[in-house]
């Protein structure tokens, strides 16, 4: 398909995922979109819910939100809102038939889109093959804000220099087989006093009872920021942080995000299809499927293996 000069394509409309590590896995889409057409204007098309990890994307023009919750009504209002614009390009990775009622010159959707590979991102980026052709997919990417990293440096402040590890123990509310115990991640910070200085624990409000209890077993000195951050503000914090190490969630995607290692424990969904995206993630699946069966030793060897591939040196100095 020819998709036209770059200086023809001026308005494009980017058509996102909606929950938080799918919006994360659209990045390495976007940011491909913005390389073939440096000079255009993005505007996105995003869920409510987690469209504010792009509000600082520094190429993109509006946020037009479609309302998973109003189902047919959320349509009809974002059909009314779009109808007004004229694209140059709609790049659609939903396919939920809606780019073909907005008004553009030229539309790549997943209809017919020939996949790179069985990972989302791999999947995904085939929309746009016409446009990467057998360019490298890029990473992940999240945009943070100087406020944010003013929060997560004054949040951190009271850990020592050195190199620091980043635990979000909880996986969304879901299956029990999915969440690595506490024990195990405090003997895993642990073990790694060694390599590391401090630790860095994450999760909503309603994780905090189980990120107080791997702090209870830590020995080394911990921030504990369950329930005090928005997700910018988490990844602010996992950006200062040497490895990341978590359930297969959002928060493993965040930390790709920001370009951190990240270490995901998987029990029953496929890394291959899902993992976070970059070539610093590194995962362990759980025998049968339950992520509770991960040794600690196997966790501590490949944290240790990510650490050593980064260089060593301190990632939270200024």
């Amino acid at each position: 398909m020819n998709t036209g000069a770059a200086g023809d394509v001026q308005r494009i409309l980017f058509v996102s995922l909606s929950c938080v590590g799918d919006v994360v896995l659209t990045t390495p889409v976007l940011e491909a979109v913005h390389a073939a057409f440096p000079g255009a204007t993005v505007d996105i098309v995003a869920d409510r819910r987690s469209s504010f990890l792009l509000n600082h994307c520094p190429f993109r023009g509006d946020i037009l939100h479609k309302d998973k919750g109003r189902l047919l009504r959320g349509a009809v209002a974002l059909l009314r809102t779009v109808r007004r614009r004229r694209y140059d390009l709609i790049v659609d990775l939903r396919t939920d038939g809606l780019a073909y009622l907005f008004r553009g010159r030229r539309r790549l959707t997943k209809w017919g889109a020939v996949p790179y590979g069985p990972h989302t991102v791999e999947r995904m980026a085939g929309v746009i093959r016409p446009l990467l052709g057998e360019a490298p997919i890029p990473p992940s990417r999240l945009w943070l804000s100087p406020a944010e990293r003013e929060f997560a440096a004054a949040a951190l402040a009271p850990l020592p220099p050195g190199r620091w590890l980043a635990l979000a123990p909880a996986c969304g509310g879901r299956e029990p087989e999915k969440v690595w115990p506490a024990d195990h991640y405090a003997a895993l910070a642990n073990a790694l006093s060694d390599s590391i200085s401090g630790v860095i624990l994450l999760g909503g409000t309603e994780d905090q009872a189980l990120t107080a209890a791997v702090a209870a077993g830590i020995t080394l000195p911990c921030v504990d920021l369950a329930g005090r951050t928005d997700l910018l503000q988490a990844a602010a914090a996992i950006e200062r942080a040497a490895v990341f190490v978590g359930s297969d969630s959002g928060l493993g995607h965040v930390a790709a995000g920001v370009g951190t290692p990240t270490l995901s424990f998987f029990s029953n969904d496929r890394p291959e299809r899902c993992r976070p995206w970059g070539n610093r993630a590194a995962w362990i699946e759980g025998p049968g499927g339950d992520a509770r069966r991960i040794a600690v030793a196997e966790a501590e060897a490949a944290v240790r293996g990510l650490l050593q591939a980064d260089g060593g040196s301190p990632s939270n100095a200024s």
